[in-house]
């Protein structure tokens, strides 16, 4: 928790964040993702400063446990002095003991945005997914939270002025806008009424842009002229190669040949980032296998 620090900007953790993405589809499955297609909605986490602090805190956690589709599991809430924002202790259930930073006592409305956090940390230990190392792991926590639909409350959670500063999770403002705004793409969601903290908007609004542009890059149709360009040297570089080829380092895209097969082009999905490879032979329409986004191509 950032409190009345530097906040970290930009997109650090993004190659992080697109796995934790990918990861969610793989064990999840399609299906399952979909199941996620109504976000929490304000009413049901509010928190009023009249409204009975542990009493709140614990109806606030049962609602989060019900989204994520969590029935048996229980969440005792309580509140103490501590660095971090929030701890929960991840045991075989289906009591849960979170603990709250005594911040929280003063500051109701973000009760919901540490919570969602925290009863993700439940349901990754449920489905036994994890990444290696405590910052992956935290960033993946954010993600799917996000992603799952209750993170929105992480990043309205982030307000900034001339003299203080708050943020909570492990992504920056913008990462969080662009997971958020790559769930809104798949659900045709617009969150942006949700928000009560200017400074969350316009992360939000800027980590649209980015996830609007995943779906701008060749060989997708909707590539721009310059990547289109880009696109026809290095296919036309490709083909001409008698080893394997490769596109540009920084392309996001690469070009593969096998024995005795036509070359292929390899791409991430827009929407699960999974690599998808389909053969340079023109204007084709494919698949992704994993979350079964059907991509108009130029390859």
């Amino acid at each position: 928790m950032a409190d009345d620090g530097p906040v970290e900007h930009g997109y650090p953790h993004l190659e992080t964040v697109r796995a934790a993405i990918t990861a969610l589809y793989r064990r999840l499955s399609y299906a399952g993702v979909r199941t996620f297609a109504t976000s929490v909605s304000p009413g049901d986490v509010a928190f009023c400063d009249t409204d009975d602090l542990h009493l709140g805190a614990q109806r606030v956690a049962r609602e989060l446990v019900r989204h994520y589709r969590l029935p048996d599991a229980r969440l005792i809430v309580s509140f103490r002095e501590m660095t971090h924002a929030a701890n929960v202790e991840l045991t075989a259930g289906p009591e849960y003991f979170v603990e709250l930073n005594d911040r929280f006592r003063t500051h109701r409305q973000d009760i919901g945005a540490a919570l969602a956090h925290e009863v993700m940390h439940v349901c990754l230990h449920r489905m036994d997914l994890s990444f290696p190392g405590l910052r992956d792991n935290e960033i993946l926590t954010d993600t799917a939270a996000t992603y799952l639909g209750a993170g929105w409350l992480l990043l309205d959670a982030f307000r900034q002025d001339g003299v203080s500063s708050q943020k909570l999770g492990y992504l920056t403002p913008e990462e969080f806008g662009y997971v958020l705004a790559k769930r809104a793409l798949v659900f045709g969601e617009d969150p942006s009424t949700w928000f009560t903290s200017p400074q969350g908007y316009e992360a939000y609004l800027d980590g649209r842009a980015l996830a609007r542009r995943d779906e701008q890059q060749p060989p997708l149709t909707a590539a721009g002229w310059r990547g289109r360009r880009h696109y026809a040297r290095d296919r036309r570089e490709a083909q001409n190669q008698g080893g394997p080829p490769a596109g540009q380092p920084a392309a996001p895209y690469s070009f593969v040949r096998t024995d005795g097969e036509p070359l292929r082009v390899s791409f991430a999905c827009p929407t699960c980032r999974q690599r998808i490879r389909v053969p340079v032979r023109g204007r084709i329409r494919a698949r992704c296998g994993l979350c079964r986004t059907v991509l108009e191509c130029d390859t």
